[in-house]
């Protein structure tokens, strides 16, 4: 049992953090525009961000959850996009693959200061 424990809790850990820099994809910010294969992806603001601090020990990784306004030439949708989580929307698959800033134990963040990564494939 102690054996599956650590490699468990390794990969907890690890999926903490997501870089911008690690992930392909149009970027923006609350308010911004990205644009991906016909998409146009507007952050509209941060409905929960409860992932694991990077300067904390966590047994759950948390979660990012992203009200997002989507237009297409198929028309317009809200979601509320969960990090690593697709939807499907005009036919294709979209997600939210990387926010950033991580979070830091005892400090909130700024929303000007959120980067959010978005795929989109059909």
């Amino acid at each position: 049992m102690k054996g599956l424990i650590l490699p468990l809790l390794a990969a907890t850990l690890a999926a903490c953090v997501t870089t911008p820099s690690a992930v392909a994809g149009p970027t923006a910010g609350l308010g911004e525009i990205a644009t991906v294969n016909g998409l146009s992806i507007r952050p509209l603001r941060v409905v929960e961000d409860s992932r694991c601090p990077i300067n904390a020990r966590c047994i759950w990784a948390g979660r990012v959850v992203l009200r997002t306004e989507v237009r297409s030439s198929a028309g317009s949708a809200t979601y509320n996009l969960t990090l690593g989580e697709p939807v499907t929307h005009a036919g294709g698959r979209l997600a939210l693959v990387a926010a950033e800033p991580g979070r830091v134990a005892g400090a909130g963040t700024e929303p000007g200061a959120y980067r959010f990564t978005f795929e989109y494939n059909r």
